[in-house]
């Protein structure tokens, strides 16, 4: 368990604008700290005037964007903090450089049709896009780049917040980044173990009361004891 505590990871969540990032993200987060986890939200729709304010809204601009937050994720996590990331991060390339760099990473792509963000979208920013008031917006004149194989993928038109947040608490715990006890407090039961999981578990302590097992060798001696004594018995 002191392993898993002290060891640092950073979840990427990478999706278009209005999936649900952001909510998985401060989902996770909450649910972290319930069992003792430094944790570190980087929402790009809140630091984004502190890290890269000045950067512009082109290709280039975006992955110098994902770079930064992928720098300070690193930072954080290889310092022990868990750190969750919901950034649109629309370039494979850059969320591969990422894989790279930061030790535990777990991709998490949050999925969901274009119609349904449009419903969901409470700025008008996507109809604004689809009637060119906005340029280069990603998903619509600009292209988003789904991972090919992420630890996780959430289809938030179909799942709910909790259920994809469970979701990713069992990868977390097929990961060894959390533990089955960590996983018991957050849900209310245990996660599911991998074998591997479970034979490191340590072998639970005789209840007390209980006799332990007789060795071979000694079982062997009392028998041949009870049968000596039986014949004295019967010679008498």
């Amino acid at each position: 368990m002191k392993m898993a505590q002290n060891q640092g990871f950073t979840i990427w969540f990478t999706g278009m604008a209005c999936t649900g990032k952001s909510m998985l993200a401060n989902y996770l987060a909450a649910r972290l700290r319930q069992v003792g986890r430094g944790v570190e939200v980087l929402d790009e729709n809140t630091v984004g005037e502190e890290l890269w304010g000045e950067v512009e809204d082109t290709k280039e601009g975006r992955t110098a964007i994902v770079r930064r937050l992928g720098y300070v994720a690193n930072l954080l996590s290889r310092n022990g903090a868990a750190v969750l990331v919901s950034a649109i991060s629309p370039y494979k390339a850059s969320r591969d450089e990422n894989r790279r760099v930061i030790a535990r990473y777990v991709e998490v792509y949050v999925d969901c049709p274009t119609e349904k963000l449009i419903e969901r979208d409470n700025t008008g920013k996507y109809k604004k896009a689809l009637s060119g008031e906005i340029p280069n917006f990603v998903g619509i004149t600009e292209p988003y780049e789904p991972p090919a194989s992420p630890e996780v993928s959430i289809h938030s038109d179909q799942e709910s917040t909790e259920d994809g947040g469970k979701r990713i608490f069992q990868a977390l715990l097929d990961l060894g980044y959390v533990t089955s006890e960590d996983i018991l407090v957050i849900t209310g039961k245990r996660g599911k173990l991998t074998s591997a999981q479970a034979k490191a578990r340590p072998a639970k302590a005789p209840a007390k009361g209980t006799r332990k097992a007789r060795p071979i060798a000694r079982a062997g001696r009392v028998v041949k004891a009870t049968k000596k004594a039986a014949a004295r018995r019967r010679a008498r």
